[in-house]
């Protein structure tokens, strides 16, 4: 099957920082680099290296080509990534204190300029069971939501950056709902009700290092996955990979647990490594990953 991603394409800053600035302080950072980000990128990185098919819907600037290079180099289709000449390509200013924890600035530039013509133009050869996977970075998120609903397409929305609009107004077509701790109180908050009560079918609530937790609302069923115990240098994109992964598991028809092992496990290997997008590993690192932490002694 196949996987569509409308999703965000950053330039990511990253600034390594002692901690992090208090209202009105000025900090010296003691390193700078810059890479490929946005939630939708990473995620389409996680899937491509995952072993999946995934075809990205996005928009760039001139000068942001080269991200849609380094996306198409580990196998992800961007024949649907658009290029606006005149506009900016989205971008991050991340900070990463000495704990590998962040704060993140964005600023959409041609994230939120996605014309609902390119989507329908993606998702014109989407088959029956292929996956839709959104995020709240781009604009379009309703109008590709039911038009995979109407093509018998999965729904997969991450609630992240949370924006209580935008979930209502997705909401109705989403199949499966991944959401942080935070978010999930926030969605549920929102709505009135408890969170095994979302109006959702399945719904995956990510733990940081603690794991994750995946609910069938329909059933009942729970299933839970602890993280892998490792040393956090960098947590930028953790979440995104750990979607990712568990999308190319489900597209791939893996069960839901083995999906999860995976998804923890490639989270948890890719705050090892600074990074974002570049840092997510493929699929064969993180079985050998698996398999070494898995091993006694």
């Amino acid at each position: 099957m196949t996987v569509y991603n409308l999703g965000s394409i950053n330039a990511d800053w990253f600034y390594r920082v002692p901690r992090f600035p208090v209202d009105g302080e000025t900090l010296a950072a003691s390193g700078c680099k810059s890479g490929l980000g946005g939630k939708g990128a990473n995620q389409s990185v996680a899937i491509a290296r995952a072993g999946g098919d995934v075809h990205h819907i996005g928009a760039i600037g001139g000068e942001g080509v080269w991200a849609a290079e380094l996306m198409k180099s580990v196998g992800v289709d961007v024949t649907h990534v658009s290029i606006d000449i005149a506009a900016p390509t989205g971008h991050a200013l991340i900070f990463v204190n000495p704990d590998g924890e962040n704060r993140i600035v964005i600023f959409a530039g041609t994230n939120r300029m996605i014309e609902d013509a390119d989507i329908k133009a993606a998702l014109a050869k989407a088959q029956p069971g292929d996956m839709l996977v959104m995020q709240n970075e781009t604009n379009g998120q309703e109008y590709a939501a039911r038009r995979a609903r109407t093509r018998g397409m999965q729904v997969v929305y991450s609630a992240a950056p949370f924006d209580v609009s935008a979930v209502q107004e997705v909401l109705p077509y989403v199949d499966l709902l991944v959401v942080n701790e935070v978010e999930a109180d926030q969605v549920a908050t929102a709505l009135g009700v408890s969170i095994t009560e979302l109006p959702v079918s399945q719904l995956l609530v990510t733990h940081g290092a603690r794991g994750a937790t995946w609910y069938d609302l329909a059933s009942g069923e729970t299933l839970n996955v602890p993280a892998p115990k490792v040393v956090a240098v960098d947590t930028t994109g953790a979440g995104d990979t750990f979607i990712g992964y568990f999308c190319a598991g489900r597209d791939a028809g893996l069960p839901i647990a083995e999906c999860l092992e995976l998804a923890v496990g490639a989270a948890a290997l890719k705050v090892t490594r600074e990074g974002t997008a570049e840092a997510i590993p493929p699929i064969d690192e993180v079985r050998s990953f698996l398999e070494d932490v898995a091993a006694p002694g």
